[in-house]
């Protein structure tokens, strides 16, 4: 199965591939997608609608799961965020993937064992689960890569008690 996970932004999202054979996670690709804080918001959504969807394209995933918006006290913030997965779960959709959502809470759990856990231990645990060399360099990329696995545990689950059909 492969994974294509998302950690939304509207200034930084970002993305990982994974594959997932039996219990194990191999990571394809990582990174993140950038726009320009010089450029209208209604613009930065067209570019990362763009690129999200080139990316769709160019790595072939049949799943892709998306980090639910974590309330934010910066309201402004939260909006651009909320704004940027609309679009981020469009793009999904209009490729034709199967899309799955999770919060925070949940993609913690699933890869850490503490829904409470800081952004470094995240890190150090995509490492330690895909037996990379170093953390990944940012907090959009574990992320992105933390919510993939967590689709790969929670869809394995699923399917072997018979919850998807």
């Amino acid at each position: 199965m492969r994974i294509l996970g998302i950690d939304p932004g509207l200034a930084t999202t970002g993305y990982s591939l994974l594959e997932k054979q039996g219990n194990s996670f191999e990571l394809i690709d990582s990174g993140r997608i950038k726009t320009s804080p010089d450029r209208q918001d209604v613009t930065r959504l067209e570019d990362l609608f763009q690129e999200l969807t080139e990316l769709i394209n160019s790595l072939n995933p049949g799943h892709m799961a998306v980090e639910e918006l974590f309330f934010n006290k910066n309201v402004k913030t939260a909006i651009r965020v909320g704004q940027a997965r609309g679009v981020i779960l469009l793009a999904g959709s209009r490729q034709g993937l199967e899309v799955y959502e999770y919060t925070p809470l949940q993609v913690k759990q699933a890869v850490v064992g503490y829904g409470r856990a800081s952004k470094h231990q995240v890190q150090e645990m995509v490492k330690a689960l895909l037996n990379l060399p170093a953390a990944p360099d940012s907090d959009d990329e574990a992320d992105a890569i933390a919510v993939a696995i967590c689709h790969g545990h929670n869809y394995a689950v699923k399917k072997n008690w018979g919850e998807l059909v």
